[in-house]
C-alpha cells in the first residue's frame, strides 16, 4: 500500500504568521477570533500571547477602539520612534528613513520623548516639513524619569531634567513621601500621558538640592538609564574570585614574566588595560603588547557579563568612574599592576625599519608588570636624559629609548598612508575639595601619549588581520568616509574658499590630509578644520569591515582595552576560539546587532559626560557674569551664533538678536549669520570679544553678548568673523 504522506507542520506561531493571518482575514479581527483560525492548541497560547505583543510592539499590528486587530500597513501609518524637544514640539523619526514628521505641541501630549509610535501624516506645516498624527504608542521608553520637585497652587509636579521631555509629571501629595519643593527625585511613572490626560509618577527616591556636590552626577545617570548598580549575582561572581593568579590559571600560557613590560598611563588611572615592552630587532622592532584577560574571567552569558554587556562601556565623569566590571576585577585581579603576576592576551609583533608590521603572533600568557609609568615621568625621562635617576629609571631607560625610536617610525608610517590628524588642543578641568572647577587649564599632550597610542593602533591592526585571515565574525571598529550628501556640501564651501578636495566622489585620507597640510598656518585654518571635521561619519561598531578612513586602516578593530570596554571583550573571546580552531559566537544576540547596542551605550557615555561637564561648567561661569572674554565661533544657527572661550572651552549662546541692529540671515553653505543692510558676517571659527550675559544652572546654558555692542562700538569685520564677501 502506498505510504500516506505526512502532514506538513504548520509554520512557527511567531508574529510573521499572525501578521499573515490578518493579511489573509482582510478585515479587523477581535484577538480571540485570529486565536481561532490560527488553530491554537491549549498549550500554544501563551506562546501567541507572547508573539501577538511583539508584534504590536514593532507596530505591525494595531488595535483599534473595538479592540480589534488590524495590519498597520493597511492604515499607511508610519512607524517610528519620538523626538522631543523643550519647547514642546517634536518629530517622529521613521523606522524607514525618510523624511522625520513634524508633531505639534498638541500630538506631544500624547507620548513622550523615545517612545514608540505609528503616526498618519496628516500635511505640511508652515515651514513644508511632513506633519504628523499619533494614532497608537507601540512602547514606552521611560518608566522612570528624574528631575525637580515644583509646588504650585497646591498641585505638585516633577519638572524633567531631560528638556525632551517637556511634559511635567504630577505627583498626587500621598506619592510625594518626604521629598521637599526644589529638590531632585526619582519618581517611577504610575501614568503615561495621553491626549486627555498628564502623566503622572510616584517618588522613590530623593537625592538632594540640585547643588549638592556630585548631584550633577546623579542626574546624568539617572537622565541617561546608565546602569551604576551592578546586579546581585554580579556582585556575587565578583566577591568568589581569587585575590591573585593561581597556578591553574596558567594552563596553556606562554611565562612572559622574564619582559620588561611596563604600564603607560595618566596620574589618576587605576584600571590599567595595558603594557608594552619593546627591543631592537636588527633594523626592525619587536613590540610586544600586552592586554589584560579578562575573558579569563568573565564568561560569555555569566553574571557578569551580562552587567558588562548592559553598560557596553566604563564611564569616565570628572572624579568619577562607572566601572564597566565590579572594582575586584577593573583595578584588581585584572589591572596590571607592578610587582603582581596578572593573565594577559599577548600581540607579538615584527615591525621593520619603516613602520611595517611584518608578522605578528597572538597568545594567551602570564605576565609581571615592572613598573606602572606616567605620561608625565616617561615624557620627563625621554626629553630630559639627565632626569633618569634612579634604579627605575636606569633599568628601563633603554627600552623607552626604543619605544620611542619606534613611535617615531610608526607615526612617519601613519603620515605617510595619509591619516587623517587634526591638531586640536586639550583641556583639563581642576577641581576644589567639593568636585566643582576650580581652574581651567591645558592639557600637557605630550609623545608619550603619543608613543602608547601607535603601540595600541598597531596592536588594533593585527587584531582586525589576525580575524580577517581566520574568517572570524567580529565587531570591527569602521569609520565610513563622507556620506554624499556631506560631501557636497563640503566641497561647495571650500569653492568659496578658493579650495577643493581631491578624490573625486570618494575621497581618500590622504585627500583630507593633503588639504589640512595646504591650510597649515592660514588665517581660517580653524574654521576650515571645523568643516573638514564635520564632513566625517561617525566611528562605530559592526561585523561587515569597511575600514576605518580616519586611521587610513583598511580593517580596524578594539582590542586594547576590555577592561572598560565590551567589544574589546568579546575580540578577546573570537581571538581565541581562533586560536583553539574553534568558533565564538555571542549569546542570546547577533553581531550586528551586538554592535548597536555597544555604539549606542558609547554615544549615551558621551552625552552624560558632556551634560555634566556643562553643568560644572556654569556652576565655574556663574560668578563671572560681566566679564569679557575672547572666544571663537563654534556654531552658527537661524537663531544665534555659539561661541567656545579661548583657553576654557567654555561654550554660550549670543542670541541674534544681540548681534545688532540688523536683520540677519543664515548662509548654510557659509555656516554664517550674515547682515542685510550692514553687511556684517558672523561665521564659524570667526573670532569675536563676548561679555557673560547669563548663567542658567537649570538648563546648564550660558548666554554672551557681544563685549563690542555692549560698549556701544560696531565691531570691525575682522572681529565679527568675516567681512561681507566671507573673507576671514
Amino acid at each position: 500500500m502506498p505510504r500516506k504522506s505526512a502532514t506538513p507542520a504548520p509554520p512557527p506561531l511567531d508574529r510573521a504568521r499572525i501578521l499573515a493571518e490578518l493579511r489573509e482575514a482582510g478585515v479587523p479581527v477581535p484577538p480571540d477570533e485570529l486565536a481561532r483560525a490560527l488553530n491554537l492548541k491549549r498549550r500554544e497560547r501563551d506562546a501567541f500571547e507572547r508573539a501577538l505583543e511583539e508584534a504590536i510592539r514593532a507596530g505591525d499590528v494595531l488595535a483599534n477602539r473595538k479592540g480589534e486587530l488590524l495590519v498597520a500597513d493597511k492604515l499607511g501609518l508610519v512607524r517610528g520612534t519620538v523626538q522631543g524637544h523643550p519647547d514642546g514640539y517634536g518629530f517622529l523619526v521613521p523606522d524607514e528613513g525618510g523624511d522625520d514628521l513634524f508633531l505639534s505641541p498638541r500630538e506631544m501630549h500624547k507620548a513622550l520623548h523615545g517612545d514608540r509610535a505609528a503616526a498618519r501624516v496628516t500635511g505640511t506645516d508652515r515651514r513644508g516639513r511632513p506633519e504628523g498624527e499619533i494614532v497608537e504608542v507601540l512602547a514606552r521608553a521611560n518608566r522612570q524619569v528624574v528631575g525637580r520637585l515644583h509646588h504650585e497652587r497646591g498641585a505638585w509636579f516633577v519638572e524633567a531634567e531631560d528638556r525632551r521631555l517637556s511634559q511635567d509629571i504630577l505627583v498626587a501629595p500621598e506619592d510625594r513621601g518626604a521629598a521637599k519643593e526644589g529638590e531632585i527625585v526619582v519618581v517611577d511613572l504610575i501614568a503615561q500621558p495621553s491626549e486627555r490626560t498628564e502623566a503622572a509618577g510616584r517618588v522613590v527616591e530623593v537625592l538632594g538640592r540640585p547643588t549638592d556636590p556630585g548631584m550633577e552626577i546623579e542626574i546624568a545617570l539617572r537622565k541617561h538609564a546608565l546602569p551604576f548598580r551592578f546586579s546581585a549575582a554580579a556582585q556575587a561572581q565578583a566577591a568568589k574570585l581569587p585575590p591573585e593568579v593561581r597556578a591553574a590559571d596558567l594552563r596553556g600560557r606562554e611565562d612572559i614574566r622574564d619582559l620588561a613590560l611596563v604600564t603607560i598611563d595618566g596620574e589618576t588611572a587605576k584600571d590599567f588595560d595595558d603594557a608594552v615592552y619593546c627591543e631592537r630587532k636588527g633594523r626592525g622592532f619587536r613590540l610586544v603588547v600586552a592586554i589584560a584577560d579578562v575573558s579569563h574571567y568573565v564568561r560569555d552569558g555569566d553574571a557578569l557579563d551580562g552587567d558588562a554587556r548592559e553598560r557596553g562601556n566604563s564611564v569616565y565623569f570628572p572624579r568619577r568612574v562607572i566601572p564597566m566590571l565590579p572594582e575586584e576585577l577593573s583595578n584588581e585581579l585584572c589591572s596590571l599592576k607592578p610587582a603582581v603576576d596578572r593573565l594577559c592576551v599577548v600581540c607579538d609583533m615584527d615591525i621593520g625599519p619603516k613602520g611595517a608590521i611584518r608578522g605578528y603572533r597572538f597568545y594567551p600568557a602570564v605576565m609581571h608588570s615592572r613598573a606602572r609609568l606616567t605620561y608625565t615621568k616617561v615624557w620627563r625621562w625621554l626629553s630630559e636624559p639627565a632626569t633618569r635617576e634612579g634604579k627605575e629609571a636606569r633599568e628601563l631607560g633603554g627600552q623607552l629609548d626604543d619605544l620611542y625610536a619606534l613611535y617615531k617610525v610608526l607615526a612617519a608610517a601613519r603620515e605617510a598612508r595619509g591619516a587623517i590628524d587634526f591638531d586640536t588642543v586639550e583641556l583639563a578641568l581642576i577641581f576644589d575639595d567639593e568636585g566643582r572647577i576650580e581652574r581651567i587649564v591645558p592639557t600637557a599632550r605630550n609623545d608619550a601619549h603619543r608613543l602608547i597610542e601607535e603601540c595600541m593602533l598597531a596592536a588594533n591592526v593585527c587584531t582586525a588581520d589576525f580575524l580577517r585571515a581566520h574568517q572570524h565574525p567580529a565587531l570591527y571598529r569602521v569609520h565610513e568616509g563622507p556620506p554624499p550628501e556631506k560631501l557636497e556640501a563640503l566641497r561647495a564651501f571650500l569653492g568659496s574658499s578658493a579650495l577643493s578636495l581631491s578624490g573625486g566622489d570618494k575621497p581618500q585620507p590622504a585627500d583630507y590630509a593633503k588639504l589640512l597640510a595646504k591650510i597649515d598656518g592660514r588665517p581660517d585654518e580653524a574654521l576650515l578644520q571645523q568643516v573638514l571635521l564635520r564632513s566625517l561619519s561617525q566611528a562605530q561598531y559592526h561585523p561587515d569591515n569597511v575600514g576605518h578612513f580616519g586611521l587610513a586602516f583598511d580593517a580596524y578593530t578594539h582590542f586594547t582595552s576590555p577592561i572598560r570596554r565590551y567589544p574589546d571583550l568579546t575580540v578577546h573571546r573570537a581571538i581565541k576560539a581562533c586560536l583553539a580552531g574553534k568558533r565564538y559566537v555571542p549569546k542570546d544576540t547577533g553581531w550586528e546587532a551586538l554592535g548597536l547596542h555597544c555604539s549606542a551605550t558609547e554615544r549615551r557615555a558621551d552625552e552624560a559626560t558632556r551634560d555634566v561637564e556643562r553643568w560644572l561648567k556654569c556652576w565655574y561661569m556663574k560668578d563671572r557674569i560681566g566679564e569679557e572674554h575672547d572666544g571663537t565661533i563654534s556654531g552658527v544657527a537661524g537663531f544665534g551664533i555659539f561661541v567656545t572661550l579661548d583657553g576654557m572651552n567654555v561654550d554660550g549662546l549670543v542670541h541674534v538678536t544681540e548681534l545688532g541692529r540688523d536683520y540677519f540671515h543664515f548662509d548654510k553653505l557659509r555656516h554664517a549669520l550674515v547682515g542685510e543692510r550692514g553687511g556684517r558676517v558672523f561665521q564659524l571659527a570667526g573670532r569675536v570679544r563676548v561679555k557673560v550675559a547669563r548663567v542658567d544652572l537649570e538648563t546648564s546654558k550660558i548666554d554672551f553678548v557681544l563685549a563690542d555692542e555692549v560698549a556701544g562700538t560696531r565691531a570691525s569685520p575682522g572681529r565679527g568673523g568675516a567681512d561681507a564677501k566671507g573673507r576671514p
